[in-house]
């Protein structure tokens, strides 16, 4: 039986989620997946790294949701049929390759990317979302980008959106809800070192029952 554990975080901007993973990843010694699964799939589609990030976790535009392309590594991912998928499911369905083999070579934290949807089969994988207070995002947004907090505020709103949609059409469930995610932490209320120090000590508590 395999002994390793995949956690998988998904969260709304301005929460500090990809901080959260990045420094519980740093400090359990695993990897971190996210923005690199983007640059794999890019290679197994052989596209462009700036084409494949237009479709990552994104509401698609109407050029990019018609474009299509056939490399010949794809047929491993797809059933052999005359219609070619939009590039950006073909890009959902390669990541999500990527993933399930990712998390089936050795423990792991997996940002974004439908994770949770993915590996819901997994025993072994643990679903985290991680959200805050409106007020305290805007305050990191702004702060982080250099933007004034009414520009934060829309620039927060329209990512939470797309994820929000990419979610949906990728899964057909609800982002950011209880029923789609195991562990729900508020990032606000407990501050980013004490949730990191939650998602290790809980990491912890499942290696030691694998």
């Amino acid at each position: 039986m395999k002994n390793h554990v995949v956690l998988t975080i998904g969260r709304q901007f301005g929460s500090g989620g990809h901080e959260i993973g990045n420094q519980v990843a740093t400090r359990l010694n695993i990897p971190l997946y996210d923005k690199n699964l983007v640059r794999m799939a890019a290679e197994k589609l052989e596209i462009s790294e700036d084409t494949a990030k237009e479709v990552d976790e994104t509401t698609l535009n109407k050029f990019l949701a018609t474009y299509l392309i056939s490399p010949a590594e794809y047929v491993t991912y797809m059933s052999q049929e005359e219609y070619m998928p939009p590039l950006s499911d073909q890009m959902f369905e390669v990541q999500s390759g990527i993933i399930k083999d990712l998390a089936d070579r050795g423990s792991c934290v997996i940002v974004g990317r439908c994770g949770d949807y993915v590996l819901k089969d997994n025993p072994n994988c643990l679903n985290v979302f991680i959200h805050g207070d409106k007020e305290d995002r805007v305050l990191r947004v702004a702060k982080l980008y250099k933007l004034t907090e009414r520009k934060a505020l829309d620039r927060m709103k329209k990512i939470d959106k797309q994820r929000e949609t990419y979610y949906a059409r990728y899964t057909g469930g609800s982002w950011g809800e209880l029923g789609t995610h195991q562990i729900m932490l508020n990032s606000s209320k407990l501050g980013i070192e004490k949730t990191v120090d939650v998602l290790c000590d809980i990491y912890e508590g499942m290696k030691k029952r694998t």
